[in-house]
């Protein structure tokens, strides 16, 4: 191999060379340096900055009137041993579906105008899976078949004999839910055949409750019997993805309770979760869909109740209806409230 002799003028010019190079590599080292150092401090800032914000609430579960409290209870035990928020909710809500007593959900619930008890529920995941059964017939836990037609089946929604076919084929057995309470006061009802929904029956219809576990995830379900002594067939705002029921886990998610007829029209839980992906609080949302229909319906809403409830990424909640006596039962590490909700004051 030929070996290189740099000399005389050559070697002076390759001098010259290398200094302005070297000068220049100099610079670009000091810039670099002084910038890079720059912009570590600055992220180091950022990340300063970024600690200091609150954490999310987590794990958290709110449900809907007084009957939440203890279906609270049995979503906590799940959530407080770091379990799924969808676990949590379908065990909350079954609490208040086996109550003889709540004469709005599942057993006991009261009938429709022909005497027969019909239930409605849906859920939904943090991954937009959901579930729902409308119009099911003698079984006691319409969450949990709403369940199953998430995981088991290609479908959202069945209904009615398809519902019960299937309800069936997952194991699930039948009974009787029209109790000795509900058939008297159907039986009452029959002497005079009055239809006029009261705000805040019973301490009103459905239980809706939504989560954040501890990873961060949003579950809800919403299942209820619906109003009382209603047209054979009807179905409301509980089982419907969007009315009574949404969940969207980058933002939030929301439930409502109430005569559903108006909350499906403004498709009150989507409205709601998507007014806090636009940056509202979910006490601002609520609100807001509870204005929508005072602005919509002048003439309906002085005679009906609806109320909506959110949660939000942060574990932020809110809750609002249209008249007085809207009630939410609230449980977190450092929480277990029953909390009266605002209202519109006209």
């Amino acid at each position: 191999m030929k070996r290189l002799t740099i000399g005389g003028r050559e070697k002076e010019g390759f001098n010259k060379l290398t200094k302005i190079f070297s000068m220049t590599d100099r610079r670009k080292f000091l810039k670099s340096t002084i910038f890079g150092g720059l912009a570590v401090s600055t992220s180091s800032v950022s990340g300063l900055a970024c600690s200091t914000k609150p954490s999310p609430k987590k794990p958290i579960v709110i449900s809907t009137w007084n009957h939440g409290k203890e279906a609270n209870a049995a979503a906590w035990e799940v959530l407080s041993n770091k379990g799924r928020a969808l676990d949590a909710v379908e065990k909350g809500v079954m609490v208040t579906e086996a109550d003889p007593d709540n004469a709005t959900v599942g057993i006991g619930g009261f009938p429709d105008r022909d005497g027969n008890v019909t239930l409605d529920a849906c859920i939904m995941d943090e991954n937009d899976n959901c579930g729902s059964v409308a119009f099911l017939q003698n079984f006691k836990h319409p969450i949990s078949v709403a369940r199953k037609v998430m995981e088991e089946t290609p479908h959202v929604m069945l209904v009615g004999e398809g519902a019960k076919r299937f309800a069936l084929s997952q194991g699930f057995e039948e009974e009787n839910l029209l109790t000795p309470k509900a058939e008297a006061a159907w039986k009452k009802w029959l002497e005079n055949q009055e239809y006029q929904p009261e705000i805040n029956i019973e301490n009103h219809d459905t239980i809706g409750m939504v989560a954040l576990d501890e990873h961060g995830h949003l579950s809800g379900a919403c299942t209820t019997s619906g109003a009382a002594w209603k047209m054979h067939g009807r179905v409301g705002d509980s089982p419907i993805i969007g009315a009574g029921l949404f969940v969207d886990n980058e933002v939030g998610a929301a439930t409502a309770t109430g005569l559903g007829e108006f909350v499906i029209k403004i498709c009150g839980a989507h409205m709601i979760v998507e007014l806090m992906r636009q940056g509202y609080s979910p006490q601002e949302a609520c609100e807001q869909a509870v204005n929508r229909i005072v602005k919509k319906y002048p003439n309906d809403y002085k005679n009906l109740q609806v109320g909506f409830l959110a949660l939000n990424k942060n574990g932020e909640y809110g809750a609002y209806s249209i008249h007085k006596g809207f009630n939410f039962a609230v449980r977190a590490h450092d929480q277990d409230d029953l909390i009266d909700a605002g209202h519109y004051s006209g």
